[in-house]
């Protein structure tokens, strides 16, 4: 069985998914934009001939701002509106007329009772940290250099060395509120300290759901720069004021099928909800897996080497709601998984100028492969990723960076199913800069052709196999 080039659907067809996604809007959990979205994967499922398409319910917390605002009032009187975002289900309420102060680890006691102001810096690719949960009994965070612990790179051209990669979280991922809650603040001003460009404030995090009990509000680096004048002045206090309704609603997996040569399962999978328009996280991913969909649906039965399981699960941006779902309703079958493959992210590479605009290097985002430590796997990979010839590609086990693989198809890995989960980390992926130009579209059609080749190359090998030696 080999690839067949003129079922893959064109460069133009795929990012045309991804367009039609965006352009519907903010597709946070249960918004009507990823209702939509949807929607539109139960049609072109069903146009294309898959079996079984249904959406499968999920409960989530769900949140949505209707109000913020953030007021400096300086030592003199004059009062300057600094443009934020605020915390995704932090607290709602108003802060009238509260001093500020900037946040400090060895004096803590100076953020109580006031609105602690603490900046954040995000992590790089050369320095990553491991979360404070991976060691229930530590909080140490632990230095990482991502290209150290990859099993394999291919980067031909020399190019991973030449930058800094700069990740979408700071070293404390969801947790940024919670030094200045332990200290008494009654409010939380996040500076995104370093982004690149310094200007953006809309930044999606945290997303893990949980209901911080006091207001908090991100500003950029110029916002930033802005309280640190201010408070070089003297004191100064600030109203913060951040409206937002937050209950649970109701959103779906979408799962089809299609039958192949044994009843054994390939699943291949994304998410259809994002922080913003979100046109990389994760529309992209969306259209990743209709591309498969729609060239797997036109292969005869024989010619498919296991069954075939599409899924665009909700939730990601409410605590990965939907593949925890997922994972538990259907525990009982992933034994018969040969493969979980996930596809997040065919991210351009961007980086400030010397104006602090944001402009295109010409580069893909390094693409991450998470693949379960099974040498035939590895080899299935490294294959593919070669003859598409995926640059800036780093093989990187399930376990390297966090537990379990920080994509969406990372909860397969406790349950044993082996993985390739495809990722990129672009710094903007949470921001709502994220917008269609962000997409790299010339990656578009080889990470489909190398997915499809590491498909057909699971010919013959059952799960049982799979799980023992790789094949």
């Amino acid at each position: 069985m080999t690839l067949d080039p003129r079922l893959i659907p064109t460069q133009d067809t795929i990012y045309g998914w991804i367009e039609a996604i965006f352009l519907r809007g903010i597709r946070r959990p249960a918004y009507p934009a990823d209702q939509w979205t949807e929607q539109y994967c139960v049609r072109l499922f069903d146009e294309w001939g898959l079996e079984n398409v249904r959406q499968e319910p999920v409960q989530l917390p769900y949140w949505k701002p209707t109000r913020w605002s953030l007021t400096l009032r300086g030592a003199d009187g004059h009062e300057t509106e600094v443009p934020c975002f605020p915390l995704p289900h932090s607290s709602a309420g108003e802060l009238k007329d509260v001093e500020i102060a900037w946040f400090d680890e060895r004096q803590r006691d100076l953020a109580c009772d006031r609105i602690a102001v603490r900046e954040i810096r995000m992590m790089r690719a050369s320095r990553w940290y491991r979360p404070p949960w991976v060691d229930s009994n530590s909080k140490d965070r632990i230095p990482i250099n991502v290209g150290q612990v990859a099993t394999w790179t291919h980067d031909p051209r020399g190019t991973l060395a030449q930058r800094d990669q700069v990740l979408p979280f700071g070293p404390d991922w969801h947790w940024v509120m919670e030094p200045v809650i332990e200290a008494g603040a009654v409010g939380f001003i996040g500076v995104l300290a370093d982004y690149p460009g310094g200007r953006s404030f809309e930044y999606y995090v945290p997303y893990d759901t949980v209901p911080r009990p006091i207001p908090g509000v991100w500003v950029s680096a110029e916002g930033g720069a802005t309280i640190g004048s201010l408070l070089g002045q003297g004191p100064v206090r600030a109203t913060l004021d951040v409206e937002s309704v937050r209950d649970t609603r109701t959103s779906h997996n979408v799962v089809a099928e299609l039958p192949g040569a044994d009843e054994d399962t390939v699943i291949i999978g994304s998410h259809h909800d994002g922080p913003w328009g979100s046109a990389v996280e994760d529309a992209s991913g969306v259209a990743l897996v209709l591309a498969q969909a729609r060239y797997w649906s036109q292969v005869p039965r024989r010619q498919r080497p296991h069954g075939l399981t599409f899924l665009v699960t909700g939730g990601h941006m409410a605590a990965l709601a939907g593949i925890k779902a997922f994972v538990h309703v259907h525990a009982e079958e992933l034994t018969r998984v040969v493969l979980e493959v996930h596809l997040e992210h065919a991210a351009a590479e961007f980086a400030a100028d010397d104006n602090g605009d944001l402009v295109p290097t010409g580069e893909p985002e390094p693409r991450w492969w998470f693949t379960t430590r099974l040498p035939h796997l590895e080899r299935i990979v490294r294959e593919a990723v070669t003859a598409e010839s995926l640059d800036r590609s780093l093989m990187l086990p399930p376990d390297a960076l966090t537990p379990r693989p920080p994509t969406d198809g990372g909860h397969f890995h406790p349950s044993g199913v082996p993985l390739v989960n495809f990722l990129t980390a672009p710094f903007y992926l949470f921001d709502a800069m994220d917008t269609l130009e962000k997409i790299h579209q010339p990656s578009l059609v080889p990470i489909t052709r190398a997915v499809i080749r590491m498909i057909h190359a699971t010919h013959g090998v059952s799960a049982a196999v799979m799980r023992q030696n790789g094949g």
